[in-house]
């Protein structure tokens, strides 16, 4: 197989690259004051995550089927499957789906949803985000369906008010490159709240994360991660690590939950599916670049892995 021309980025933090290839896409922030008892349910969104942070107040949280948790003051949650759910201050209460509450849109990213009356104010600003569901599959399908961040420090709740102050100030004005500045914002909360779990979270030393954190798979993958163009095998792979051929095969399949020429291609693919997406890449070198002797080679692995060919990504990128 060839050598690489192409320079990809090097993991020494594979969970940070992680966290960097979602690629997350805000769609929609709504700020809501809410006075006294109500219930609004949030609809199923497949392929998105979505976030709520109370500013003021407390409410409760309800996914289907699961038992409802409470949400204080300076509380930030992620529902990173897109289940459906239900925000209430009142959970016997009948819910209204928000699509049918009196939302005031003030932007296409933006709206303002206020319930008036007597009774406490609840504040939340809630936000429907996407992300590329290929390169972000083996770190959110790990994640559970209900990613907490409580008890904050005044100065992080500082910033949070902060930075909630800046998107709304942001998309209600419209300047250039407000989008981007939402984004990113937005970006920085949801992240928090990843890497807060990731560091919390005994369910983070499992799976595809808690072989990135074993001494010797995460060696493995690193290597793949750092070099996809070289032809890697079980015993080249097994050297790199200080394993048997047989030992270093099955230990990387039971963390993974994949085969090391499985998981070689997966990522190559990945890469592929990336470079194609978001750049103007000749299929030639970018299946040179990650080790396939021929297009035809690289074009039947990146079908057979992706479900498309690669010609159909790069013609969708102009």
């Amino acid at each position: 197989m060839h050598a690489s021309s192409m320079n990809f980025p090097q993991a020494s933090d594979p969970l940070g690259e992680a966290l960097h290839r979602l690629r997350l896409e805000g769609s929609l922030y709504c700020r809501s004051v809410l006075h006294g008892n109500w219930s609004f349910a949030m609809p199923q969104m497949p392929g998105k995550m979505m976030f709520h942070i109370v500013t003021s107040g407390q409410c409760w949280l309800r996914l289907e089927g699961e038992e409802a948790t409470l949400l204080e003051q300076g509380s930030l949650v992620l529902v990173p499957h897109g289940q459906g759910h239900i925000i209430a201050t009142d959970l016997d209460r009948e819910a209204t789906p928000l699509f049918d509450a009196d939302v005031q849109r003030i932007s296409e990213r933006y709206e303002i949803l206020e319930v008036l009356g007597p009774g406490t104010k609840t504040e939340v600003t809630c936000g429907v985000m996407g992300f590329d569901q290929l390169a972000g599959k083996q770190l959110i399908e790990q994640l559970p369906n209900l990613v907490t961040l409580e008890n904050l420090s005044q100065e992080r709740e500082q910033w949070l008010h902060q930075s909630l102050a800046f998107i709304a100030s942001e998309a209600q004005q419209l300047k250039p490159g407000g989008e981007t500045i939402i984004t990113h914002l937005a970006d920085i909360l949801v992240i928090q709240l990843i890497r807060h779990w990731l560091e919390q979270s005994p369910q983070s030393n499992t799976g595809w994360i808690g072989a990135l954190r074993d001494k010797q798979i995460g060696a493995a993958m690193r290597a793949i991660h750092n070099q996809p163009q070289l032809n890697w095998t079980v015993e080249t792979l097994a050297r790199e690590c200080g394993m048997s051929r047989s030992g270093f095969s099955a230990r990387f399949s039971d963390l993974v939950g994949n085969s090391v020429k499985s998981y070689l291609t997966q990522w190559r693919m990945s890469l592929a599916y990336q470079q194609l997406k978001h750049q103007n890449v000749p299929l030639i070198k970018l299946a040179e670049d990650l080790g396939y002797s021929s297009e035809a080679a690289f074009s039947h692995a990146f079908k057979r892995v992706i479900g498309v060919s690669p010609g159909k990504i790069s013609s969708n990128h102009y």
